[in-house]
């Protein structure tokens, strides 16, 4: 039997790299199973905190009750991870130890980085989880809350679940303060500032600890986060935003819901009742077989500029007619629809940012350019900042945008 001799000072992290590599049982060697066998020589039992056992449910299954709509599997935190929650702790823990070394008259690279990278959970303290859990805990639970209040209510439709860490670990340190409307406000900015910046796909360790130290300074009257100063939304992105891959596409639907858009059959503002009873999706506005039938492309067609959220039943209505149609069909009813009123239909069609003569008018060229400026101004408001309206002939094409054009392509 091949053996692995490993010295005393070996360090964690490179024992978790041993580890990996050595592992053949098919199942991934992370940093939740290896902390879980140092508490274990400590005699605690960390996966029972998460997974449960002996009919104790665990913090898995909590999250995944947590803010649940009737009929549905799951809640909008459900996809939070084991390491995730360790994240969030280990944030606690490296800040303190920071304010500690602070408080000696350390200074610059002499202080600890606040960090919930893989080598931090490798050396939380068992006494460290202890003292946090109950608290990130609750953090996540106020995250699941204050994303339905910016009417994002499935893991489906969340834009980044890596912003979700960050948002917990803000939300707990902040206590009680989160519950003020000035607070909410900027927390609010700060996060669309991470989704449409598009921050949070990648190099997300240091961002979220950055955020976490200067979030809640920033809502006591500090400077503004680096995530917000260094966010920026193109204008021409719109165009290339096709599907839910991009999590500003998400991050619009959502706004447009939390702003008051109602359902141009309804009348109904989404909220999470009307979104899973109506079954609430993101619909083409011009359907795609009208589009198809004039030759415009999916790269065109598909974008977010032309999509709204709207019920299964209204987006069966307009099925594939021209908007003139569909509209004229709401407006005179049927044998199960009321008619609706022009004044009624106009008044639900600018609550999703839409003129309603140039879509009266079928004027494809027109409405996407007109409602492009709409979403841009929802955006900016959203952000607090301006868009980049310069010229983008000559930048190059991210790997984001060249993916989503490749699916739509293909798809």
């Amino acid at each position: 039997m091949p053996v692995i001799a490993l010295g005393s000072g070996t360090s964690k992290e490179a024992v978790c790299v041993v580890f990996e590599k050595v592992n053949t049982g098919g199942k991934a060697l992370d940093a939740f199973e290896l902390v879980t066998a140092m508490y274990a020589a400590d005699g605690y039992e960390l996966r029972r905190d998460w997974y449960g056992k002996d009919g104790a449910l665990g913090r898995q299954h909590r999250f995944k009750e947590t803010l649940r709509p009737a009929g549905q599997d799951s809640g909008i935190i459900a996809a939070v991870s084991n390491t995730d929650f360790l994240h969030a702790v280990s944030l606690f823990h490296t800040r303190e130890r920071r304010r500690e070394a602070e408080a000696v008259g350390k200074q610059g690279k002499e202080l600890p980085a606040v960090s919930g990278n893989r080598n931090a959970l490798l050396n939380l303290p068992l006494e460290a989880y202890k003292k946090y859990q109950a608290l990130v805990e609750e953090g996540f639970v106020r995250a699941a809350k204050f994303l339905h209040m910016l009417h994002i209510y499935r893991v489906f439709d969340l834009p980044y679940q890596t912003q979700i860490i960050p948002l917990a670990a803000i939300l707990d340190d902040i206590g009680a303060a989160w519950e003020h409307e000035a607070n909410r406000a900027k927390l609010a900015q700060w996060y669309w500032n991470g989704v449409f910046g598009e921050l949070y796909g990648s190099a997300v360790e240091s961002r979220t600890a950055k955020d976490f130290l200067e979030v809640p300074a920033w809502l006591k009257g500090g400077p503004l986060p680096s995530t917000i100063r260094e966010s920026t939304f193109r204008a021409e992105r719109l165009k290339t935003m096709r599907m839910r891959i991009s999590a500003a596409y998400k991050g619009v639907n959502a706004l447009l819901m939390k702003t008051g858009a109602e359902d141009i059959r309804s009348g109904q503002k989404f909220d999470h009742i009307v979104f899973f009873g109506e079954n609430v999706d993101i619909h083409h506005i011009f359907p795609r077989k009208w589009c198809e039938d004039r030759n415009i492309g999916p790269a065109v067609y598909d974008s977010i500029i032309n999509k709204t959220p709207l019920a299964y039943r209204t987006n069966r209505i307009i099925g594939g007619a021209a908007p003139s149609i569909y509209l004229s069909k709401l407006e005179q009813g049927d044998k199960e629809t009321p008619p609706i009123s022009v004044q009624n239909l106009d008044g639900y069609l600018r609550s999703h940012l839409i003129d309603s003569n140039l879509l009266r008018a079928d004027q494809f060229e027109g409405f996407m350019v007109d409602r492009q400026e709409r979403l841009l101004t929802l955006i900016e408001k959203a952000t607090g900042q301006s868009a980049y309206r310069g010229e983008t002939e000559e930048e190059a094409e991210t790997d984001l945008e060249a993916a989503e054009a490749e699916l739509t392509i293909t798809a």
